[in-house]
């Protein structure tokens, strides 16, 4: 989804327009590639230190120690990490931004603190995943545009960043809905492993409540930016009303009735689906009037 993301932003987004943009189709693709390589490297940690956990939660998906060793599961954590940030070096460098390599070595770093510290830490952890998952998106607007941001075109340029920024809200909150219901769906092996989750902290009902609450933020805000931003555009209007703002309706009705762990994965799986059909909302810009 990350490099399915990253395309769209690229070729449905910016190019259709005629924006000036740093990157080429091999500079995109080094950057798809830093990005995926440094994210499999976080979910191999992630899988290391969730063993544990993962053998109570879902005992029939742990690949660390059945599939392949833990030290197998680390050299691969090494290799992907030292390809993906010498990609994200190589790549700043194309684009005449040496410093931006400091983003892909913070990702690798918050990656694995989130694995082995973080994640235990009550809604933090929680936060930074989220923050990562849009960071992804917004890294596009930071390697295509700001490079050849200049006083002609500061305007439009912005006016598209702005536009990658909303995708890159749109997705944190996505996300951290969908790991307070995972959180909610792993209480149980959370708990026995000594996490300190939101719905160990104040209770699974308490917990269940928050998500519920928190379920009217992106309810809400879409339905503002839809009848403030899109309401010529009838294509648009349908398109989010049947696969983004109805999507959310259904998981705000499921989470109040929401009682057992396959509830909750349910819940989880339909926020994974909001998230995509929320992206792939971006083949629509080129039918669609910018309102500066």
């Amino acid at each position: 989804m990350i490099g399915l993301v990253q395309l769209l932003v690229k070729y449905a987004l910016l190019e259709p327009f005629g924006v000036a943009t740093a990157l080429n189709g091999f500079g995109i693709t080094l950057l798809i590639l830093s990005t995926i390589f440094i994210a499999a490297a976080g979910n191999i940690i992630n899988d290391i230190q969730d063993v544990e956990t993962d053998e109570i939660n879902k005992p029939n998906k742990v690949i660390v120690g059945k599939s392949i060793s833990e030290k197998t599961a680390y050299n691969l954590f090494i290799a992907f990490n030292l390809i993906g940030v010498a990609l994200g070096f190589y790549v700043s460098h194309w684009v005449g931004k040496a410093p931006f390599f400091t983003i892909f070595v913070l990702i690798s770093a918050l990656l694995y603190v989130y694995a082995t510290t973080l994640k235990q830490t009550l809604l933090v952890g929680n936060i930074i995943i989220s923050a990562l998952v849009a960071l992804s998106i917004i890294i596009v607007g930071i390697f295509d545009l700001l490079p050849v941001i200049n006083p002609q075109n500061r305007t439009t340029q912005m006016l598209f960043f702005k536009v990658i920024l909303d995708y890159a809200l749109f997705a944190f909150i996505i996300n951290l809905l969908r790991e307070i219901a995972k959180d909610i769906e792993d209480i149980d092996g959370d708990y026995k492993s000594g996490m300190n989750t939101l719905p160990i902290a104040i209770g699974r009902n308490r917990a269940k409540t928050v998500l519920i609450t928190l379920n009217i933020i992106p309810l809400g805000a879409l339905v503002y930016y839809v009848s403030t931003n899109l309401y010529k555009q009838q294509m648009a209007v349908i398109y989010f009303l049947l696969f983004v703002i109805a999507p959310l309706i259904y998981i705000f009705i499921k989470c109040c009735y929401a009682s057992t762990k396959k509830d909750y994965h349910h819940i989880s799986n339909m926020y994974k689906l909001v998230m995509l059909f929320g992206m792939l909302s971006l083949l629509l810009y080129k039918f669609v009037i910018f309102n500066s």
